[in-house]
């Protein structure tokens, strides 16, 4: 059975609680820091995770893993989104760079250029963590291997 591709599920009513869902149901690791899905476009992305226990450490802030986690999924999304059908891609880097002490729900976007279809390249993925206050508490950059499937 095939499912539908993300852009379909996006556009239904209710669209963004589906994909948001079904992130833990596709990668169990990634759906256990519950982000949700804010927005998706072309070479974008929005996510918001909540504060929650399980995502804090022990000086009471976010875990820098469940940011990092954050950082993957957001770019990840924005990749399943945006290419076209007939490519893939692949998370070959992950760097992050923490810059606040994160305390409450945290907003990621992610923007970068989509290649055209069919071409073979590495795509490196901005995306900035900042918390309610609009303070800049994480960035990383997600490099991406794209290219035709087959």
């Amino acid at each position: 059975m095939k499912l539908p591709d993300i852009r379909s599920i996006y556009a239904l009513p209710g669209g963004r609680r589906l994909i948001s869902r079904g992130i833990g149901f596709v990668a169990p690791y990634s759906g256990s820091i519950g982000a949700r899905v804010v927005a998706l476009a072309d070479g974008q992305a929005r996510l918001r995770m909540p504060d929650k226990r399980s995502n804090r450490n022990h000086l009471n802030s976010i875990h820098a893993c469940a940011l990092s986690t954050l950082a993957e999924t957001t770019a990840g999304l924005s990749v399943l989104y945006s290419l076209p059908a007939d490519m893939r891609g692949i998370a070959v880097h992950l760097g992050v760079n923490y810059h606040a002490k994160a305390r409450g729900a945290i907003m990621a976007s992610a923007r970068w250029s989509v290649p055209a279809s069919g071409e073979q390249v590495e795509r490196d993925i901005e995306v900035l963590m900042h918390d309610g206050d609009d303070v800049l508490v994480a960035s990383a950059i997600v490099r991406y291997r794209l290219g035709p499937r087959g």
